[in-house]
């Protein structure tokens, strides 16, 4: 056990390097029209009104004080119009996990995920939301190696997909999964992707499915390396197309009929492309930039929701950095992508720069930043909850996009100075870092429009430069839409079902949880 674990370990270790010789060169085409937004969004959604049973923020909307995860306040959490029905901690969750029917995929980070007695992915049998019970673990090579972005579901094919990032960037490495069985997932390419001496010419970072499920996308940041891998045979997954995409590319999201991406750029925006001769399986196909859209209200761009209101095509775009929130675009024009609003938290404001960075110091990489998003149907949405790093899970009321109010959010407790328990936690494994180094360009941004004031910033937490002491959790996986409930994930606490107030939100008839990968 313990010479095969090493093994693996040195095999995961060995694919930092990227391996894409095999593969034809990258393609780079036109960046098509380039449009620039420097905007920066000063308004937020409107705040939750919090009902009998919350236990509520008590100062700026999204923010954990310096003095509240001092004196331990933070490890009672808050809550707002929720309440948790139940979970599975485990040794933490990765940054981002998945869900299928009555089952939960959490998501694994390298190399804490093979320390303990369950290494690899964990697949949790949710039947009971109140009790949910480990039933396997993924052990092949790429759960081993760490799934950062990766592990997604489609549904229609019932499909589960993951590919090994070990830190920041993988390559070679992806696994299918028959989840038909959703409790008992079925490897289906024990060949190339999973065998070691059958790597896949791609790098990885992040990915996701084309809807119909036929393609799977991965994208590396570093080099931002796009690949369309072929799953028409699971058991034989091929890349049929490659790209160079700008500089260092991130997520994304691809329309209902895949013939259009919107690919998320780290500098801060989206590159349109379109993608319908991948999906019609040309020869040869080619994917041409349409536009670029970049701003400079937030940073590394994490992924799009695409979705319409009464027929006009839309993206809800979170920013992984820099307090941007998350943008509305415009997207009715390929070649005119338009940011339309913007939500944000009070604690993203330019304004509060500085009591972010004064009450997240100490806390590790990220502040308060918005992270992934799931809308509650694609067409005419009327809740859009995400995750949204040290404010927890943030829920929206987007049925008016221009108006935007929030209508519940959960913090979970704090796991403070239980790094430890933790190996599976990004959060904890980071936790060798205190400063909020997402954060800083923001602050730097407030700085220069005179926003910034040093003595907000300067609190107890200030000269915590090392050691994160966990005294909040990071939700970064997108919630999963279930009726009243939301199937969730975070670093710390990992997977938890969370039922929302009945008087705050009316499930559509034909609700739909919307990724958009």
């Amino acid at each position: 056990m313990r010479a095969g674990r090493a093994a693996a370990l040195a095999a995961a270790a060995a694919l930092l390097l990227p391996m894409v010789s095999g593969a034809a060169a990258p393609q780079s085409d036109a960046p098509g029209r380039v449009l620039e937004n420097h905007t920066v969004a000063t308004s937020t959604a409107a705040l939750a009104d919090c009902g009998p049973g919350s236990l509520p923020e008590t100062g700026l909307q999204g923010d954990v004080p310096a003095a509240e995860r001092d004196n331990g306040r933070s490890t009672k959490g808050y809550r707002c119009n929720t309440s948790a029905l139940g979970g599975f901690a485990g040794r933490g969750a990765g940054i981002v996990s998945a869900s299928y029917d009555h089952c939960a995929y959490l998501g694994t980070i390298f190399p804490g995920d093979l320390l303990g007695p369950s290494p690899g992915v964990q697949v949790l049998d949710v039947s009971d939301p109140a009790h949910p019970v480990p039933t396997a673990n993924l052990t092949e090579p790429a759960m081993l190696a760490g799934t950062w972005e990766s592990l997604k579901v489609n549904e229609k094919r019932k499909l589960l997909v993951g590919t090994g990032v070990p830190a920041l960037t993988g390559s070679g490495l992806l696994s299918v999964y028959d989840i038909s069985d959703c409790a008992h997932p079925r490897l289906l390419n024990p060949g190339p992707g999973t065998d070691l001496q059958m790597p896949l010419p791609i790098t990885s970072h992040e990915g996701g499915f084309s809807p119909d499920g036929n393609t799977y996308w991965s994208s590396g940041i570093a080099p931002s390396v796009v690949s369309a891998v072929d799953l028409a045979d699971p058991a034989n997954p091929r890349v049929i197309w490659q790209g160079l995409i700008g500089q260092s590319a991130h997520g994304f999201g691809i329309t209902p009929d895949g013939n259009r991406m919107y690919l998320s750029d780290n500098g801060g925006g989206i590159t349109v492309l379109d993608t319908s001769a991948v999906q019609r399986r040309d020869p040869n196909p080619q994917v041409p930039q349409l536009a670029q859209l970049t701003w400079t209200d937030g940073m590394a761009t994490q992924h799009s929701v695409p979705v319409t209101y009464d027929g006009t095509p839309y993206l809800f775009t979170p920013n992984e950095g820099g307090s941007g929130g998350v943008k509305l675009i415009d997207v009715s024009e390929d070649a005119n992508p338009r940011i339309v609003n913007t939500i944000k938290l009070e604690i993203n404001l330019p304004e509060n720069q500085d009591s972010a960075i004064g009450s997240a110091s100490g806390g590790s990489a990220f502040g308060y930043e918005s992270h992934y998003c799931a809308a509650d149907r694609p067409t005419n949405p009327t809740a859009l909850a995400c995750g949204w790093s040290s404010s927890g899970i943030r829920v929206f009321d987007v049925r008016d996009p221009f108006d935007v109010r929030e209508i519940a959010y959960y913090n979970p407790p704090a796991m403070k100075g239980r790094n430890l328990e933790r190996w599976n936690s990004p959060h904890a494994l980071a936790s060798v870092l205190g400063i909020p180094a997402l954060s800083i360009s923001a602050a730097m941004q407030a700085k220069e429009q005179g926003k910034f004031n040093m003595d907000e910033a300067l609190t107890s937490r200030t000269g915590m430069i090392a050691g994160g002491d966990l005294t909040t959790d990071w939700c970064f996986s997108p919630p999963q839409w279930r009726g009243t409930q939301l199937w969730v994930t975070c670093s710390d606490n990992g997977f938890m079902a969370l039922q929302l107030d009945n008087d705050v939100y009316d499930p559509p008839a034909d609700q739909k949880s919307t990724l958009g990968s």
